[in-house]
């Protein structure tokens, strides 16, 4: 490691370079997000090129020297993107966003302590990585992207479509990543907020109430689940909205709440095991789908919710349990829930040590990355759409 000691700046001028980055950082990510749903989006592109461009220059000002020529060539990359001559990918977005991070990291320790650790060596590879990627060599890219992102944080285990990547011997700090509250963040009831409920019979209002009142002490029961059921519910009414209101919204919302009822019946020191779980003890927590289902087993009004509960680990190329099912096997309402129950669960912390909590736009664009089959196509679109509008607010 190197130790990078600034000139003697003013204090108001570091302020002002931080918060310059953490605008262009937030716009950056916005930008990302976007691209996911419309990738062939020129002005978009550009809105990114423009970004970086300016935070190298910001940079450059003030002799931040060890990131240029990192930064150099990701605007290279994305200069590529910009002008049509390569196409935009997800692993392209988490490059981005990493290289942001040390970007971040850098300049807030100069602020903190006037000077900055870094590993030059490390950024010579990526450096020799990125500059690899030319408009000639397309079917490269993906490979050479991948490498990158796996040099900057090994943790995401990044994978190219079609050509796994070569393996990487350096290590890294870790980044620690912290988000403001958003609209996505706000824990309010949705049987409130949304009027949910009000067009329902007087019996099915008291189950939903009830039912939401019945998981307050089940997360209790946990320090990593509070608020969850409200979360997942109010992003799952959203969704269906937006997608036209395929999937009975009371049936929906029932689900959101009971899907980890049977959670709290799993011995605490499995729950919060920070190694990695024996298989029996994988097992046994797997089997909380039938716990959970089983709650609403002789509700018949509640049989839609029960389907859901139950499938909802599926996975739409039948990798998934506890039967394997394939897609057109699945209800809609357990392939919206699966999209919404691993979104919580990555921007959320968990016990296990190899889990890194992430910000939500962050895990936006890590689960668009995830293999195909693994979530409904049709609501990752509807997820996107949300996620977008949500986190622009």
């Amino acid at each position: 490691m190197q130790t990078f000691t600034h000139d003697d700046l003013d204090s108001e001028i570091l302020g002002d370079l931080l918060e310059e980055i953490n605008e262009l950082y937030e716009a950056s990510e916005q930008t990302l997000i976007e691209l996911e749903i419309k990738p062939k989006d020129n002005e978009l592109q550009r809105a990114l090129f423009r970004s970086i461009h300016t935070i190298k220059g910001d940079l450059g000002m003030v002799n931040f020297s060890p990131l240029i020529p990192l930064l150099q060539h990701v605007e290279d990359l994305l200069d590529f993107l910009r002008n049509g001559q390569i196409n935009y990918t997800s692993t392209m977005s988490d490059l981005v966003l990493l290289t942001l991070d040390r970007v971040k990291i850098f300049v807030e320790s100069c602020i903190s302590s006037g000077t900055a650790q870094y590993d030059d060596q490390l950024f010579k590879h990526l450096v020799q990585h990125i500059s690899r990627i030319k408009p000639d060599n397309g079917p490269q890219h993906e490979k050479l992207l991948a490498e990158s992102v796996l040099l900057l944080d090994p943790t995401l285990d990044a994978k190219p479509e079609n050509d796994p990547p070569a393996e990487i011997a350096n290590t890294v700090n870790e980044v620690v990543d912290e988000e403001d509250d958003s609209a996505v963040n706000k824990e309010s009831n949705p049987l409130d907020s949304d009027n949910a409920v009000a067009h329902l019979s007087k019996e099915r209002q008291t189950d939903i109430v009830f039912f939401r009142a019945l998981m307050e002490p089940i997360e209790a029961r946990s320090m990593y689940w509070a608020g969850r059921g409200d979360r997942i519910a109010k992003l799952a009414l959203l969704m269906n909205k937006m997608e036209g209101n395929p999937i009975d919204a009371d049936q929906l919302l029932v689900a959101c709440y009971v899907h980890d009822f049977g959670m709290a019946f799993m011995p605490l020191n499995i729950l919060h095991k920070r190694d990695r779980l024996e298989i029996a003890e994988f097992n046994l927590l797997r089997s909380h789908v039938y716990k959970s289902s089983r709650l609403l087993e002789h509700l018949d009004q509640w049989n839609e919710a029960r389907k859901i509960v139950m499938q909802h680990h599926e996975r739409c190329d039948g990798s998934g349990y506890p039967l394997g099912l394939m897609e057109k096997d699945i209800c809609e309402g357990a392939k919206l829930l699966a999209i919404l129950d691993t979104f919580d669960a990555l921007t959320h912390q968990r016990a296990h040590d190899t889990h890194r909590k992430r910000p939500k736009k962050r895990a936006v664009i890590e689960m668009n990355n995830m293999p195909d089959g693994q979530y409904s196509e049709r609501w990752m679109a509807v997820f996107n759409k949300a996620m977008a509008s949500l986190l622009m607010k």
